[in-house]
C-alpha cells in the first residue's frame, strides 16, 4: 500500500474526510508502519524482551492509521484492522515460559 501510494496518487480516491492527507503522504505512513511492525515482529520472533512491547505498540498505531484510511481503500482497511486487533490481542495476552516458569 505504501509504494503505491507513493507511485501513483491516482490510484485512490475519497470523499471529503476530516483526516485528508495527500495519497503519497499516506504511502509513507504505511511505509514507516510497516518497518515498525517488521521491527517488532522480529523482536517477537528472535524472543527479545523488547519484541512484544514494540509490536504491540506497532500494530496499535496500524489500527488507527487503517481506521483513518477506511474511506480510502475499505477493503484493505478493514481486514488489516481485524489482523492488528488480533495482533495486539496475542502480544498482550498472558504469557507462561514453557518451562513453568513465570
Amino acid at each position: 500500500m505504501g509504494a503505491s501510494g507513493i507511485a501513483a496518487d491516482n490510484l485512490f480516491a475519497a470523499s471529503l474526510y476530516a483526516y485528508r492527507f495527500d495519497l503519497t503522504a499516506w504511502g509513507w505512513i504505511h511505509i514507516i508502519v510497516g518497518l515498525a511492525l517488521v521491527i517488532g515482529g522480529m523482536g517477537v520472533v528472535t524472543n527479545q524482551s523488547w519484541g512484544r512491547g514494540v509490536g504491540a505498540a506497532a500494530a496499535g498505531i496500524s489500527l488507527i492509521t487503517q481506521f483513518m484510511f477506511v474511506p480510502y481503500y475499505p477493503l484493505w482497511a478493514l481486514p488489516m484492522m481485524v489482523l492488528d486487533l488480533l495482533v495486539i490481542f496475542a502480544l498482550t495476552r498472558f504469557h507462561t515460559d514453557p518451562e513453568g516458569g513465570w
